[in-house]
């Protein structure tokens, strides 16, 4: 019995028909297809998204958009506008400088004492039909920059008519007697205290005089003069003075304190190292060359100090040796 159950449970293969190959039962399992998965793989996922979000972010794309578009066009509006007064600035400003709006009626100077008016007016020759736009304030400077008692000048437009002049000049620092005529007779000149040759002087009652400014005879009258200078200097207005003797003299009068150099009325400059100094009180001061001016200048100090109205002569060219006699 237990035999026919196993032979009915054992599954025979087929048995092939004459002249065949047996048949091979496939034992390899089967699955449904349903159930099929690629073995080393997951599934893949699957992402959900909302029609409301959807909805929502294409809202705010819009949004976005539109703020966009609407600054763009405000900026525009605005370079449109600029550009636009621009434009009409422009034209007003075109109009007003081809036009005689703003005419120079009235030229004013100001910070000047030696030059004339009518000296002022040769130098600045600002054309008659010039307006305060068109004005060449260059060349107006330029013109006025020639002379030398100037050394500098800005022009400054007053609306709505006045043109004014600023000027500063240049001050004497002494006058000096220069030979003329194989050294017959000597012209004064003056010197300003940067070096600058300034004008001659003439005599105070000559017919040139009447030509310049009262205001130099003033200055001149202040000032130590230079005197004995080397025949053969030839000044020439607004030249650098290039004597050596001369320089020497300047130098060395405008180094000392104000106290001192107050004293000092004649300065003898037949060379530098004989330049020597004549105070107010007639005492005089071989000073040598510009060096050493400060320990020169106490030296003296203290010999006058040392014998008040008793000295007549000092000697401080070498200034560690001085030496002095008195009257």
């Amino acid at each position: 019995m237990a035999s026919n159950r196993n032979n009915r449970n054992t599954r025979q293969a087929p048995r092939a028909r004459s002249g065949q190959a047996p048949v091979r039962r496939d034992t390899t399992p089967t699955y449904r297809a349903s159930n099929r998965r690629t073995l080393g793989s997951a599934a893949p996922r699957v992402s959900t998204v909302k029609l409301g979000d959807l909805d929502a972010a294409s809202a705010r794309g819009s949004v976005h958009r539109a703020r966009a578009q609407a600054s763009y066009k405000n900026y525009r509006a605005k370079v449109v506008a600029v550009l636009v007064a621009i434009a009409v600035l422009a034209g007003v400003f075109a109009g007003a400088y081809w036009s005689n709006l703003f005419a120079v009626q009235q030229v004013t100077v100001s910070g000047v004492e030696h030059l004339t008016a009518s000296e002022m007016a040769q130098l600045a020759n600002v054309p008659s039909d010039t307006t305060l736009l068109r004005v060449d304030a260059a060349t107006i400077e330029s013109n006025i920059m020639r002379d030398a008692w100037v050394e500098n000048v800005h022009v400054q437009r007053v609306f709505p008519n006045t043109l004014n002049l600023a000027v500063t000049e240049r001050t004497i620092g002494a006058t000096v007697e220069i030979g003329v005529d194989d050294g017959k007779s000597t012209e004064t000149w003056a010197l300003s205290t940067d070096g600058i040759w300034l004008c001659r002087i003439p005599d105070k009652d000559s017919e040139a005089a009447q030509n310049i400014s009262p205001k130099i005879y003033e200055d001149a009258e202040n000032v130590f003069v230079i005197t004995d200078v080397t025949y053969g200097v030839k000044p020439e207005v607004g030249k650098v003075c290039t004597d050596e003797s001369v320089k020497n003299a300047l130098d060395v009068v405008t180094s000392l304190s104000t106290d001192l150099k107050d004293q000092v009325k004649q300065v003898s400059a037949t060379s530098t190292e004989n330049t020597t100094l004549t105070l107010d009180s007639n005492v005089e001061i071989a000073f040598g060359a510009a060096s050493d001016v400060r320990d020169k200048e106490r030296v003296i100090k203290q010999i006058l100090a040392d014998h008040p109205g008793e000295v007549s002569y000092i000697n401080v060219r070498v200034v560690k040796s001085p030496t002095w006699r008195t009257a």
